[in-house]
Order: structure tokens, then C-alpha cells, then sequence
């Protein structure tokens, strides 16, 4: 077997140029890393504000939030959920639900000028309370409570509550009563559990941490000839 041999220059020649070779593979390394910093100097500067239209809608943290609710009546239970829907006026998005922490800095805002922002068919989150009945003349009712703290840059709570036999009001005071309370306890609020609402109410406010609370409730009596009645409360997020 014949071997090839190569001599001292030519070898040096070809190191020097697999070296070369590397030497600007890792420039090109250097460059895309000092892109990559720069990026990400920006986005932690908050200067780059990320394009929903690339992610699909499904990577942001919501600007505003509106509430809404609405009653719908049916023979079948899952037509009267979309009658219910489009009572509220959200029957037109893909729907998905989350669960209940309001974003820092999230504004709230009419339902009327929110929708303006929304497109039919576009993803949308919301936190919703949803319940049905077909027994004639049963009370239902379903709630949304919202409890805002002072401090902007923090986090608040919602809740959702729905239930059988209860008014508007008690159901009203019941969700607002639960979010205020997980905020309460988030913030550190000494509060008394066993006391009534509107004595912890009072509680909160003087702490100075809770800024507000508000509540939307649905509430509607089982059709009386037999259908599906649904009520829905709902708080609906906009990017």
C-alpha cells in the first residue's frame, strides 16, 4: 500500500488555513452573540415590544380587561351556552379560559370601546362563571368579582362564582368578597375571615392595598316550560 506523505510546508499551509478557517467561524459566532445581547438588552429595557401576530396571540400579558355577562334559553344545554354568549357579546371568539390573576397594570375598560379591538375568530382569554338548569323556575346565577390593588406594579385577583338560589346581589358580594380576600392575603392584610363582608370590606380599604373591588352578576329563573337556561359572567382580557 502506497502511502502519501506530505511535507513540512505544505503542511504549514494548511494549518494556517484550517486555522483561518476557524478564526472566522468564530467571528461569525461573535457577531450573532453581540446581536443576541443587544436583543436582549433591548427586551429587558422594555424598548421591543413583542409581536403578538407572530405568536399567535397566545404569548402576551393583556392591556385591558372588560366585564360582560349574559342569559340564554334553548332546548339543547350547550345551545343555550352560546345564546347565553352572544347575549354577552363574546359568542364571536374562540374562547379560552384562564385562571385568576389580573396583570400588573391592566386597565380596566367599557365593554363597547374593548370589542372595538377584537376581530371574530381571534383568540381570546377571559375568566368566566357559567351554570345551567332545565328545572322551571330555579334560580341560577353566575358572578365575576375583581379586586385591584394600590401598588401598580403588582398583581390583583379575580374570581368566579356560580350557584344555585342565590340573588344578584348575595352572588355579587360572594365573588367580590373572594377576590378581595385572596388579594388580602397575597398583600399580607390582617383581615378576620369570620367576619361579614362589608366590616372586611372596610378592612381592606384602610390598609391602604386594595384600591377597589367590583363585581358583574347574571342571574335568571329556569324557563318555565322546560329549556336550558344558562347565565355566564365574564371577564374578558385585550391584548
Amino acid at each position: 500500500m502506497k502511502i502519501r506523505t506530505m511535507d513540512g510546508a505544505a503542511l504549514e499551509r494548511k494549518t494556517k488555513k484550517s486555522f483561518s478557517k476557524v478564526k472566522e467561524e468564530m467571528h461569525s459566532i461573535q457577531l450573532e452573540i453581540s446581536k443576541l445581547q443587544k436583543r436582549f438588552d433591548k427586551l429587558v429595557a422594555g424598548k421591543v415590544e413583542l409581536d403578538l401576530s407572530k405568536t399567535n396571540g397566545l404569548s402576551h400579558r393583556p392591556r385591558k380587561i372588560f366585564f360582560t355577562c349574559g342569559v340564554g334559553k334553548a332546548k339543547e344545554k350547550l345551545q343555550s351556552f352560546e345564546h347565553a354568549l352572544r347575549n354577552a357579546g363574546i359568542a364571536h371568539f374562540n374562547l379560552v379560559r384562564v385562571s385568576s390573576i389580573l396583570p400588573p397594570n391592566c386597565q380596566f375598560t367599557q365593554k363597547s370601546q374593548a370589542l372595538e379591538d377584537l376581530k371574530p375568530g381571534q383568540i381570546v382569554f377571559c375568566v368566566m362563571a357559567d351554570i345551567s338548569t332545565d328545572e322551571p323556575n330555579r334560580l341560577i346565577a353566575s358572578s365575576i368579582g375583581l379586586a385591584v390593588p394600590a401598588q401598580k406594579d403588582h398583581y390583583g385577583y379575580i374570581s368566579e362564582h356560580h350557584t344555585f338560589g342565590m340573588t344578584e346581589k348575595k352572588a355579587g358580594d360572594y365573588s367580590e368578597d373572594l377576590a378581595a380576600t385572596m388579594l388580602a392575603s397575597t398583600l399580607g392584610v390582617q383581615f378576620d375571615p369570620y367576619r361579614a363582608y362589608d366590616e372586611r370590606k372596610e378592612q381592606y380599604k384602610m390598609s391602604g392595598k386594595i384600591v377597589k373591588t367590583r363585581s358583574i352578576t347574571k342571574t335568571a329563573l329556569g324557563d318555565k316550560n322546560g329549556l336550558w337556561t344558562t347565565v355566564v359572567a365574564a371577564a374578558v382580557f385585550v391584548p
